[in-house]
C-alpha cells in the first residue's frame, strides 16, 4: 500500500454537459445559518468548516492557521505525517484563543500502524501539540508503509492501531477517534469489531467524485464525513459550471465547492496557505446561505467518478 494519498493534478480538464436550464441565474439563497457543528455519535462538536494542512510547513503553516483563526475557523486539521504539528502549536499558544476553543485533529500515520509503533505516535502527537488531548484522532489510511496492498498485515496492523486509539479515547486523551481514507469495506470490518465505534471517516468528496454509497454507508452506521480535497487539488475551481455558478451566485469557485459539500452533509477541511483564499471559507460566509437546488443538480451532474487522490480500495 502508498504510504500516503497526496493530489495529483489532472491534466485533461473535462467539462460535463450541462443542460442551460439548471444554470439560470439565481443568487444564492439565503437561510438561517447552518449549523456551525455537526454533533458526532459521542456527542462531541465538530466544526463543519476546518483548515486542511497538509503540505504547509513553517512560516506557510503559520500564516495559514493565523489566518484561519482571524476568520472564525476554528478546527485545524494536521497529521503526523504533514510534519508541522509543532509549527501549529506554536501558533495556537500565541493566539489567546483558549484550548477548548480550538477543535484539533491528528493522525497516525501509515508508518506508525501497529501496538507498539502507534502507541508512541500517540504520545508524541500529543507532545508535539503541546496539549493534553486531541478532539480527534484518526487513523490517517487503512494500509501499511512499504506493506504490499494484498497482505493480510494491513487489516491485523490496522486493528492494533485502532486498539491504541481506543484507549487514547478511555483515557480522555482523544475527545473523538475515527478513520481516513477507509473504504465500505474497511469500514464495515471495523464496526464489527471495535469496542469504541469510529464516529468518522475522512475521504476525498467532490462533484466529480461524491462517493454517494460510501457517504450513506457512514450515515447508517453513525459515521460523520469529513471531506478533502473538496476543491479537486484546484482543479475544480477552473471547471466551467463551477466559474458560471460562482458568477451567478456572487460566490468565489472554492465558496461553491465547499457549498456543495457542506448541503450534502460533509464538514469540509479546504487547505491554503494564502490568507487571501482562506478569507474565503469563512465559516460566516459558507454556512449563512446556501446553493439553489438547481445550482445543486447541476454540480451533481458533474460526477464522472475521478479521483484525484490515491485509492485505497485495492487495500485488504
Amino acid at each position: 500500500s502508498r504510504a500516503y494519498h497526496p493530489c495529483t493534478l489532472w491534466s485533461g480538464l473535462q467539462h460535463a454537459y450541462v443542460p442551460r436550464a439548471l444554470l439560470a441565474s439565481r443568487s444564492a439563497a439565503p437561510m438561517g445559518d447552518m449549523n456551525n457543528v455537526i454533533k458526532l455519535a459521542n456527542g462531541v462538536d465538530l466544526p463543519r468548516v476546518g483548515l486542511g494542512t497538509f503540505r504547509a510547513t513553517g512560516n506557510d503553516v503559520k500564516t495559514a492557521v493565523s489566518a484561519a483563526l482571524k476568520h472564525g475557523i476554528r478546527h485545524i486539521d494536521t497529521a503526523a505525517i504533514y510534519k508541522n504539528e509543532q509549527d501549529i502549536a506554536a501558533v495556537l499558544r500565541d493566539s489567546g484563543i483558549p484550548r477548548k476553543d480550538v477543535f484539533i485533529t491528528s493522525k497516525v500515520s501509515p508508518y506508525q500502524q501497529g501496538t507498539q509503533k502507534a502507541t508512541q505516535a500517540c504520545q508524541d502527537i500529543l507532545q508535539r501539540l503541546e496539549t493534553d488531548y486531541v478532539d480527534l484522532l484518526l487513523i490517517h489510511w487503512p494500509g501499511v508503509a512499504r506493506t504490499d496492498a494484498s497482505s493480510p498485515a494491513n487489516a491485523e496492523q490496522r486493528w492494533q492501531t485502532w486498539q491504541v486509539l481506543e484507549q487514547m479515547y478511555r483515557d480522555g486523551k482523544a475527545r473523538a477517534i475515527g478513520v481516513s481514507n477507509y473504504t465500505t469495506a474497511h469500514l464495515q470490518e471495523l464496526l464489527d469489531k471495535a469496542a469504541v465505534r469510529p464516529v468518522v471517516n475522512q475521504f476525498e468528496v467532490h462533484p466529480r467524485r461524491p462517493e454517494t454509497a460510501l457517504r450513506q454507508a457512514c450515515a447508517a452506521a453513525g459515521v460523520a464525513v469529513v471531506a478533502y480535497a473538496s476543491l479537486g487539488c484546484g482543479d475544480l475551481l477552473k471547471h466551467g459550471v463551477v466559474k458560471q455558478i460562482a458568477a451567478q451566485t456572487a460566490k468565489t469557485e472554492a465558496q461553491v465547492l465547499l457549498m456543495w459539500s457542506l448541503q450534502r452533509g460533509c464538514a469540509v477541511i479546504p487547505k491554503s496557505v494564502h490568507p487571501e483564499y482562506i478569507a474565503q471559507y469563512s465559516p460566516k460566509l459558507l454556512l449563512s446561505q446556501q446553493l439553489p437546488s438547481t445550482h445543486m443538480t447541476a454540480l451533481d451532474a458533474l460526477q464522472d467518478g475521478h479521483k484525484y487522490c490515491w485509492d485505497a480500495s485495492g487495500i485488504l
